[in-house]
């Protein structure tokens, strides 16, 4: 079983910066990327769950709702990792933490 406690950190660290920021931070890019990120960790958990289906699309519930949503969709993605079957591509659990940090720097939080 793969260790995704540092997917589940930095989507945790993520969230927390998003509900602390003020409504024009959030409208000014943060949310939006919030939102990116939710919906690229959603795809990837489809995609490691239901193969050769066309990953469903995360549906923009606002600016305020953007760090529950990716909460959800990062704890979703890592129990998929932590328990999927042999066969996950490896570097998939690296890559996730990789788009992570990476979408918290570009949301300027």
């Amino acid at each position: 079983m793969l260790d995704t406690s540092e997917l589940t950190a930095a989507v945790e660290r993520f969230a927390d910066r998003l509900r602390a920021a003020p409504q024009s931070r959030l409208q000014r890019g943060a949310a939006a990327e919030g939102l990116a990120l939710a919906r690229e960790l959603s795809a990837r958990a489809q995609r490691v769950e239901e193969p050769g289906s066309e990953p469903r699309v995360m549906p923009d519930a606002g600016v305020f709702s953007v760090a529950d949503q990716l909460v959800v969709a990062g704890n979703d993605l890592a129990e998929i990792l932590r328990t999927a079957p042999s066969g996950v591509p490896e570097g998939e659990l690296d890559e996730a933490v990789r788009s992570v940090r990476e979408a918290l720097t570009r949301s300027g939080l």
